[in-house]
């Protein structure tokens, strides 16, 4: 596609110096893209735009992020509007491109403020650019009606303001508080202090657990032989078909086979649970349910 190759990331001084479009001139641009992918008309709406993107991306400064890269993400969302603008809907392209730049810039600053994915939902997204700033609003409230807030009645506060799960406020809390740091960093600064990787609780199974889930095993399927032990040929076939194979096979192809019909293979594998669970009787009533 041609918007991949044809622009450049303009500088803030060349894109101060870009024309600027009239309403008329921008519509024909428009058109001219949109219906015969003029891509002089394009380079020309772009770059007539590119101030306004730099603008927005200068906003963003405050994460931390490069501004040369803030700007580069500007433009991409500022094509992605070029490319996806519909003339006939009697907007300006600026109205439309303020959307586009801005989703382009925060999806950005949100991939890189950590290695952990700080918000992948819209209620994280507004809270990870709004938090700090509805936070301050209802603290200075309060200070300027004499109240005191503790940080569940502010979490609360700020749930409600921005219209999002509580929960939601809280893990943002946490993930704004502080930035990553390595697992193997060393907890204290002494020389013998332990990394912070080896307080981590290990999730794997224990040597107690695993000889208890074999020995389970084990006597399951000693049970399922014993069992299997009172159905004749047929009986066993269908068990084995239906119940005991990765991909088990449907009552109809069995039928096809055993040339019966669907409703008679059902009633044979009824059949042959009803003798399974009376043989299952006499060892463990546990085992009736792995069979069900």
């Amino acid at each position: 596609m041609a918007l991949d190759t044809m622009i450049e990331n303009p500088l803030p001084k060349r894109a101060m110096k870009a024309e600027l479009l009239d309403a008329e001139t921008e519509l024909q641009l428009a058109y001219a893209w949109r219906d015969e992918r003029d891509v002089q008309a394009l380079h020309r709406l772009i770059n007539a735009y590119m101030r306004l993107a730099i603008s927005m991306a200068s906003k963003f400064r405050r994460y931390g992020a490069p501004m040369n890269d803030l700007i580069q993400e500007a433009g991409l969302g500022l094509m992605k509007a070029a490319d996806k603008f519909d003339p006939d809907r009697g907007v300006r392209f600026s109205t439309y491109a303020v959307w586009w730049i801005k989703a382009s810039i925060q999806d950005y600053v949100m991939r890189n403020w950590s290695m952990v994915r700080t918000g992948s939902t819209s209620s994280q997204k507004s809270l990870f650019f709004n938090m700090r700033r509805v936070q301050a609003q209802l603290e200075r409230q309060a200070q300027s009606d004499g109240a005191r807030l503790d940080k569940h009645q502010l979490h609360q506060q700020i749930a409600t303001e921005i219209g999002v799960p509580l929960r939601d406020v809280q893990m943002m809390d946490g993930r704004l508080a502080g930035s990553d740091f390595s697992l193997n960093a060393v907890q204290s600064s002494e020389d013998e202090g332990r990394e912070w990787i080896e307080a981590l609780e290990d999730d794997s199974a224990q040597a107690a657990e695993l000889v208890e889930e074999s020995h389970d095993t084990r006597q399951l399927r000693d049970w399922l032989v014993e069992a299997m032990q009172a159905l004749n040929e047929r009986e066993r076939f269908i068990i084995t078909e239906r119940k005991l194979r990765e991909k088990p096979r449907t009552l109809e192809s069995l039928g096809n086979e055993l040339d019966l019909s669907k409703e008679r293979v059902r009633q044979l594998e009824a059949g042959a649970f009803q003798k399974m669970r009376k043989s299952l009787e006499t060892c463990s009533r546990e085992v009736q349910n792995f069979l069900l």
